[in-house]
């Protein structure tokens, strides 16, 4: 097939202990889905219908990056996160069928320019300049859940210059995996492709340029990534 245009490089994250690389279609963020960071963001974290937001898949950048310090923005956030990999296609997916979807894990960070996402929620806007900037979805190698197992707990924590900013565990989640999965799915038809931002603890906080930020999920590595 002939394009008019270049066409663009297909998204793509390493699978870790092969040569492969799993090709990215979506990405969907959940929105304050531990409790301790509803509170601190001023919310009530009583277990309401999960929300939800996107990322564009050419934000992800890889394990060992330099993070460009985004424009129009002076409190930019880090967001650590559990991400799930989908490898099946479907639409009002049971609770029990939904980790059959599951391919694998990974860490991410949301990157979030704070103060517009602020501005945008003021005016009742959507947040994409907030969420959804170039560079805005750090994301390690994913680990196939057929060597991890299914993940229901393991603590998930990030580190700014070598201090504690977030300790959590991820069965902290009010809407776990499979029930974000079901209820995803009755929203949106999902792909294989398709990654989940599952949500993050509490102690999000500003970072400035030539901060390194190294986070991890238990059972998953860790991601080291530099603020340029």
């Amino acid at each position: 097939m002939s394009y008019v245009i270049d066409a663009p490089a297909q998204p793509v994250l390493p699978v870790s202990g092969s040569e492969l690389s799993f090709p990215v279609h979506r990405i969907y963020c959940v929105g304050r889905n531990y409790a301790d960071h509803a509170r601190e963001m001023g919310h009530d974290p009583d277990r309401e219908p999960p929300f939800f937001f996107q990322k564009n898949p050419d934000n992800l950048i890889p394990d060992g990056s330099v993070f460009p310090y985004p424009s129009q923005t002076s409190d930019v956030h880090f967001e650590i996160e559990l991400v799930v990999a989908l490898s099946k296609s479907g639409k009002n997916i049971p609770e029990n069928q939904a980790e059959d979807c599951v391919y694998g894990y990974a860490v991410g960070i949301d990157m979030t320019r704070r103060d517009l996402q602020g501005q945008m929620k003021e005016m009742g806007r959507p947040w994409e300049i907030g969420k959804a900037f170039e560079h805005s979805a750090p994301c390690g190698p994913i680990f196939p859940k057929s060597q991890t197992g299914i993940l229901n707990e393991g603590r998930i924590w990030l580190e700014v210059n070598g201090e504690i900013r977030q300790d959590g565990n991820i069965n902290q989640l009010i809407w776990n995996v499979p029930e974000t999965i079901s209820y995803l799915s009755s929203l949106f038809e999902l792909a294989p492709g398709d990654l989940i931002f599952t949500g993050t603890p509490a102690g999000v906080g500003s970072i400035q340029k030539g901060d390194e930020m190294r986070g991890g999920v238990e059972g998953l590595g860790e991601i080291k990534i530099t603020v340029g």
